[in-house]
């Protein structure tokens, strides 16, 4: 039976477009989170909407789960097999198909990586604006499935901003078109469809949303002795009402590893907190917002605050900071990165909580974050080697939601749920509103055979949070 799956999968997108010896198997069985594996039961690789429709048509007959995946750098467990389904990759769907600078939109498949867009439009003065981490490696496909956002998502919003439309592979292979230009009246399936994490079916093409460059950047560096007039700086920035394009925080502990990292800028020992502040827009008002920023700083008690003299320290300074989560491999062997979202003006308070539980588990944590909304991204290190640090790891990432619920907040930002927060989807979400989000589901994915066992939380969790409720 199994010799046939891969026979009938071969006929479809060719023998060499197919994996399913287990040496080449294991490649697939974890993405980004590495906490869990599992190994799929085969990987397959499409070359067009027509054979993934072919594909999914085959696997849906005969009831064989399967996940769409792009390039695996997702950090909630979106792309792991958890069951031994099929893994549909979506790297050989990487063209650029059309660029329509008149109307500013761009149409690319799956596939496409994420940084090559706005290098391929940049010689007409354009970009495309969301700009995770990994943006070097990570797929435009796979943005869409985890709504995933950046440094610069404080000004210029996340994916579900930038999409117009999408061609979407349903989990019974029927091929449909979702918004567009010109966009359509109705529900905004286009939204429902961002952030799905795959669940709905797999999307084949997007449509986005290309921006003009800025006139002019400017980018500031702000170093504090105190992460607490950081973060107070963060809020009066933001209340003297200037919305950077980006506004970046990482403390002592990030710093440490960043200047051990690839990319140091030579910060001096001891500091507690550094702030990464970008402007942009016309020229005329970028140097008024400067001087606003770096006076707000000094009330604020900073150590030392200055402007980028130039492209190259603008650059280093944010090959500095995108090198955080990576960097903390010089300081522990392992390390687990969250992506709670609290109220800024709660940033004090969640920082000094985030701290207790890091002596709480003994384990260190480092904290970068998108401060301008909240963003955090707290990396939890540990030793996977010491037995039982893995799960002290675990508990301790799921007390940090569990704060950032407290306070009002959401247990992600833009990694998504995947397998890694589908428990604390309880922290925020009661049992009805579950359901009805997996009604949602259900009617575009009625088997749940496109990605199963991502997002929500098992059966027994709900049933406690029943019981908790009355």
């Amino acid at each position: 039976m199994e010799d046939e799956l891969i026979t009938q999968l071969a006929a479809i997108v060719g023998p060499e477009a197919v994996l399913s010896k287990y040496e080449d198997l294991v490649t697939y069985e974890c993405d980004g989170y590495v906490i869990q594996r599992g190994v799929p039961r085969a990987v397959v690789f499409p070359s067009t909407t027509e054979e993934v429709s072919a594909v999914v048509k085959c696997l849906s007959a005969q009831n064989v789960p399967f996940i769409p995946r792009g390039a695996g750098t997702g950090l909630s467990g979106g792309a792991i097999p958890l069951g031994g389904e099929v893994i549909i990759s979506l790297v050989r769907m990487r063209k650029l198909l059309e660029v329509d600078f008149e109307n500013r939109r761009a149409v690319v498949q799956p596939g496409f990586v994420n940084l090559k867009l706005s290098n391929a439009v940049a010689h007409r003065g354009y970009y495309y604006a969301p700009d995770p981490s990994s943006q070097r490696t990570c797929t435009i496909g796979g943005n869409v499935a985890e709504n995933a956002g950046g440094a610069h998502c404080l000004k210029y919003g996340v994916t579900t901003n930038h999409v117009l439309g999408l061609e979407l592979v349903l989990p019974d292979g029927e091929v449909v078109d979702i918004g567009g230009v010109p966009d359509v009246p109705g529900y905004d399936l286009v939204g429902i469809l961002t952030g799905s994490e795959g669940t709905m079916g797999i999307v084949t093409k997007m449509t986005v949303r290309l921006l003009k460059k800025p006139e002019q950047v400017q980018t500031v560096l702000a170093q504090f002795d105190r992460v607490e007039d950081a973060s107070r700086a963060v809020s009066d920035i933001i209340a003297a009402g200037i919305i950077p394009a980006a506004l970046e925080m990482m403390d002592e502990i990030a710093i440490e590893g960043v200047e051990a990292g690839n990319y140091p800028v030579g910060y001096p020992k001891g500091l507690g907190a550094v702030l990464l502040i970008e402007v942009d827009g016309i020229a005329a008002g970028i140097e008024d917002q400067i001087r606003q920023i770096i006076d707000v700083c000094k009330r604020r008690n900073v150590r030392e605050v200055k402007a980028a003299s130039d492209e190259a320290e603008r650059t280093r300074w944010w090959n500095n900071r995108k090198q955080a989560f990576g960097a903390m491999g010089t300081l522990s062997p392992d390390y687990l990165v969250q992506d709670g979202v609290i109220p800024r003006s709660r940033l004090p308070e969640v920082l000094e909580r985030i701290t207790a539980i890091s002596r709480k588990y003994g384990l260190r944590i480092a904290n970068v974050f998108h401060a301008g909304d909240g963003n955090l991204h707290p990396l939890i290190l540990f030793d996977s080697r010491v037995p039982g640090e893995t799960e002290k790891a675990v508990q301790a990432g799921s007390d940090v939601l569990q704060v950032c619920a407290d306070v009002g907040g959401s247990i992600t930002g833009e990694h998504g749920v995947g397998i890694e927060k589908r428990e604390e989807m309880t922290y925020i979400f009661s049992r009805e509103e579950i359901d009805l989000q997996l009604k949602v589901r259900d009617v575009f994915n009625p088997h749940n055979l496109c990605n199963p066992d991502k997002i929500f939380p098992s059966p027994s969790r709900c049933v406690e949070v029943r019981r908790a409720s009355g």
